[in-house]
């Protein structure tokens, strides 16, 4: 027996389109924080001994920036000596504390 085209279909058998959003999966990818290294002014080292540890522990420290950061130290109070990821920051920190130079805590930059 033919099949008319006018038969109606279980309304199970239609099949309904679903739509779906559209997802993008990004990774967002964030630097690590910088830390500063900062030496405090304090009564009791001399100009000399503050630059002449800057000269030894900071990296790429020149006498002139060395000098530049100590009469920082001593007629503001403080100076950012080094700034860079929070590993390097803790061992430069502890070496220039290490040799008697009063430190603020590590802060993030």
């Amino acid at each position: 027996m033919p099949v008319s085209s006018s038969a109606a279909l279980p309304a199970t058998a239609i099949a309904t389109p679903v739509l779906t959003p559209k997802t993008t999966k990004r990774t967002v990818r964030k630097k690590y924080p910088n830390f500063k290294v900062i030496v405090l002014n304090d009564d009791f080292n001399t100009f000399q001994h503050v630059s002449h540890c800057l000269m030894t522990y900071v990296p790429d420290m020149n006498p002139d920036r060395a000098w530049e950061l100590t009469n920082q130290v001593h007629f503001e109070g403080a100076a950012t000596v080094w700034t860079g990821p929070l590993e390097q920051a803790e061992f430069y920190h502890m070496q220039l504390k290490r040799e008697g130079l009063t430190m603020a805590p590590l802060e993030e930059a």
